[in-house]
Formats: C-alpha cells, sequence, structure tokens
C-alpha cells in the first residue's frame, strides 16, 4: 500500500458545473418495466442525471468550473504553475486535453500540463498528484480539472448502465498556505479488469466494423464493445472487502477516529453501496452527504461535486475534517483525509 502526509499544502477552492439537460430514470419505461422502475430508483437511489449536449465534451465542463472558480477567488491566472485534467473521456486520444485547458483559460505557456485517466478512485488519486506537486518549491498553485461524459459511453439499451451515469465537470484549487496535515491511501488490483471495461477502441483490441456494432448481450442487454460493460457483483463484492477497511486504515495512519471526522464522502457509485459503508462504519447519516439522486453517478468527479453541492455552505464557514473515499474500475481505490480550511466554494454552475 501507498501512503502520502502531505502538511501546509491545501485545497483553497473548488467549483463543478453540470449541463442543464435532465434525463429522469422514470422515464426508462422502455428499458425497465414499469412495475420495477421504482424498485431501481430506491435501491441505486439515482432519480434524474445530467447529460451533456452531443458536442459539448468533459472540458467544457471543467472550463466552465474553472471559469467560475477563477471569478470567485479573484485568480491570477499567472499564479498557476501546473494543470491537471483528470477523465477517461478526453477530447481526443492525441494530443492531451490539459494543454487545450490551459490556451483556453489564457493561462501561462509555461504552465506544465497534463492528463490523468482512471476510474473512480481518480479524484484522489489526482488530488494526490496535485499536492505532490504543489508541496514542492518551484510551485506556486495547481489546478485539478476532473471531469466526465459517461453518457456518451453508455448504451441507453444496457438496463444496468443507463440509469448510472451522468456528466459533470469540476475544478479544484490547491496551493501552499496554513493547512492541517493531509492524508492519502492509494490502492490497485489489476486481477479485476474486466469488471468495469471498455472492450474495443483502444490498441489492445482497435476498433473495427464488429465491434462498433451493438449487439445482444447478458441479460438482454444491448451495447457495443466501445460502450461500457459493468459486471454490478464483481464491483459490489471488491467493495464491501476494500472501502471500510482502507477507511479505517487511513484513520489509525493518520492518528484520527472516525468520531473526529465532520464528513466522510463516498464516491457516488449508488445509495445501496454507500448505505453500506455507512452502515458498517457505524456512520450518522448527517455525516454522509449524498448528490446521486440529482446528478447519478459522475464517475471520478463524483467526489468534488457532491462537496460543491452539498457542502458549499458549510465548507465557506467553517474548517472540517472531511474524508473522501473513491473507487472504481482498474480495480483501484483511495482515500484521503483533509483538514479544509479558508476554502472558496463556488456555487454548481449549469450550462
Amino acid at each position: 500500500m501507498t501512503f502520502l502526509t502531505f502538511e501546509n499544502t491545501g485545497i483553497s477552492g473548488m467549483a463543478a458545473c453540470v449541463p442543464k439537460n435532465i434525463n429522469k430514470n422514470t422515464d426508462l419505461t422502455d428499458l425497465i418495466p414499469e412495475s420495477e422502475i421504482e424498485k431501481t430508483i430506491n435501491t441505486i437511489g439515482i432519480k434524474e442525471k445530467r447529460y451533456a449536449d452531443k458536442n459539448v465534451c468533459a472540458s467544457d465542463l471543467c472550463y466552465e468550473a474553472a471559469k467560475k472558480l477563477f471569478d470567485d477567488m479573484n485568480i491570477d491566472k499567472d499564479t498557476i504553475d501546473v494543470l491537471i485534467f483528470m477523465s477517461q473521456t478526453p477530447d481526443y486520444h492525441i494530443p492531451a486535453t490539459a494543454p487545450l485547458l490551459q490556451h483556453r483559460l489564457g493561462l501561462s505557456s509555461s504552465t506544465a500540463c497534463f492528463d490523468v485517466t482512471l476510474a473512480c478512485s481518480g479524484y484522489i488519486y489526482s488530488l494526490s498528484t496535485a499536492f505532490t506537486y504543489a508541496s514542492q518549491k518551484g510551485v506556486r498553485r495547481v489546478l485539478l480539472l476532473d471531469g466526465e461524459t459517461f453518457s456518451k459511453i453508455v448504451s441507453t439499451k444496457d438496463k444496468v448502465n443507463a440509469p448510472l451515469y451522468g456528466d459533470a465537470g469540476t475544478a479544484t484549487l490547491i496551493e501552499k498556505g496554513s493547512f492541517g496535515k493531509s492524508f492519502f491511501s492509494l490502492f490497485s488490483d489489476g486481477s479485476g479488469e474486466n469488471a468495469l471495461k471498455i472492450k474495443a477502441g483502444g490498441y489492445r483490441n482497435p476498433s473495427s466494423v464488429d465491434n462498433l456494432q451493438e449487439k445482444e448481450c447478458e441479460n438482454s442487454n444491448i451495447r457495443s464493445d466501445h460502450q461500457i460493460y459493468m459486471e454490478g457483483m464483481d464491483i459490489f463484492n471488491f467493495t464491501m472487502k476494500v472501502v471500510p477497511k482502507s477507511v479505517k486504515e487511513i484513520l489509525n495512519y493518520s492518528g484520527n477516529n472516525l468520531d473526529e471526522i465532520d464528513y466522510v464522502v463516498f464516491h457516488q457509485a449508488n445509495k445501496f453501496m454507500t448505505d453500506f459503508f455507512a452502515k458498517k462504519l457505524k456512520l450518522p447519516v448527517e455525516k454522509v452527504p449524498y448528490c446521486l439522486q440529482k446528478f447519478g453517478n459522475t464517475s471520478s468527479a463524483s467526489i468534488p461535486l457532491t462537496i460543491v453541492s452539498e457542502l458549499c455552505d458549510v465548507l465557506n464557514n467553517s474548517s472540517p475534517k472531511i474524508l473522501l473515499s473513491g473507487f472504481g474500475g482498474g480495480l483501484s481505490w483511495g482515500t484521503s483525509l483533509l483538514e479544509v480550511s479558508n476554502c472558496i466554494i463556488s456555487e454548481l454552475v449549469e450550462v
């Protein structure tokens, strides 16, 4: 396992952006029998998701979030030394999206820019990377942009995935300052690669006429090999085994106990799963914020989106200890414990 500790480095601001287009799960009667719709919604906890327009990418949503954050914090763009773009739905295979965002946002050409690609643990991994850069002497601020448009890679005829995923973009500013200690733990298990996967379109299995075609798969689901597949029970069993354990490990490593933590923000996978974690850890309901009922599973963007949409007033007026937990395809998972102080949380942007 990998444990990281940082001091005098932290999050100074956050913003998030979602599309205006609302996709309601009650409208999925052509996919799920009407008699089962309510049960499905109650189990996964997702009433609706936001879908980006056809010509809107994850980078566009992140751009809007970053603009809002810059305006609210009156940021001098020349103080951004590193830009990290975290996404599995980038603009292109080549070039990377981060330099495009650097140019679009009007940042200096001396800004170091790169992409990170990981599944639902991606925010924790990329946040730890941002903290690492921000703690260096030559770096003033790091801008972390995390966004996904999973609506573009989910089959509308897949009753497992269609009710789950939505789109969002987020911006997080990390810098040196009077911050307390922050802790990260990072893990992976590549033996579970097939639990959550897009099988074609990369270079192991290049695009072909055949794998671009939609076909009937397990349980009468229909999708192409360019659309996301998830083996739900494998993901469920994996998370049940590792997530509560990793929460306890980082508490032990940091010398904290759960009573000292003000909020625990889980990746918004589905409500059944996160409710299980909360019960297993004996967490009070008020310590576990949810936004998935409104936005669905937005993959790695779900943790910062939850903070912006559900904890804006809290973080703008206090200095809580927050534990973050991300987990998903790879398989990979990560946990972070942060003391958030003097943090500006922007109001949610809709475009």
